[in-house]
């Protein structure tokens, strides 16, 4: 190669990692995946729901970023794949179980849908350090409308929202003859701390 070509692609490769870098918009502040998280909370319901237990199912937020200004937005990536049974009250054998199935293609699907991404369209303050923040959540293929309540506090933006796995084309897991289901909605919640 000559020298001109070699600085092209020299002066391309220097480019393309500034533009990896930095926040995609202008103004905005990367998450800080390492101390960001989201949990689920899946219910059980049907006759014989009383001798299982809920399940509590965790995940980094693998990337994203917050924009504080006078229009704000907030956009979440999680990597369906990193998404782990929790389970406190459940053996090792039961959540290794209930990973495999919640990953495989009767619920998640995983391997066709490995992310969960989040975008904001509309962030309404309702309080001191408050917000609804309406959005579109991309789920399990299909994209939906969602709105999450945040609060700042201690430095986190923490929140919560529910959804109904229907909704998104999954359909809840029964057992035991449907003596044992996993309700249709689900509980999110979510501990957002930005980069410094």
């Amino acid at each position: 190669m000559n020298r001109t070509v070699w600085t092209n692609l020299a002066a391309l490769m220097l480019l393309t990692s500034t533009i990896r870098a930095g926040p995609a918009t202008p103004g905005a502040t990367d998450i800080d995946g390492s101390h960001s998280r989201i949990t689920v909370r899946v219910y059980k319901t049907g006759f014989f729901s009383v001798l299982a237990h809920n399940h509590e199912i965790g995940a980094p937020i693998e990337s994203g970023e917050v924009r504080q200004s006078e229009n704000p937005s907030v956009e979440l990536h999680i990597d369906t794949r990193k998404l782990r049974v929790l389970d406190p009250e459940g053996s090792e054998e039961t959540r290794a179980q209930i990973q495999k199935t919640m990953q495989g293609s009767d619920v998640l699907d995983a391997d066709r849908f490995p992310e969960i991404h989040f975008q904001s369209t509309n962030v309404e303050p309702t309080g001191a350090d408050r917000w609804a923040v309406h959005g579109n959540l991309d789920l399990h293929g299909q994209t939906h409308p969602l709105t999450v309540d945040v609060i700042l506090k201690d430095g986190l933006y923490r929140g919560s929202a529910t959804l109904k796995q229907t909704g998104f084309g999954i359909t809840p897991v029964s057992v035991a003859g449907g003596t044992v289901k996993i309700k249709d909605e689900l509980k999110v919640e979510f501990e957002i701390s930005l980069v410094k």
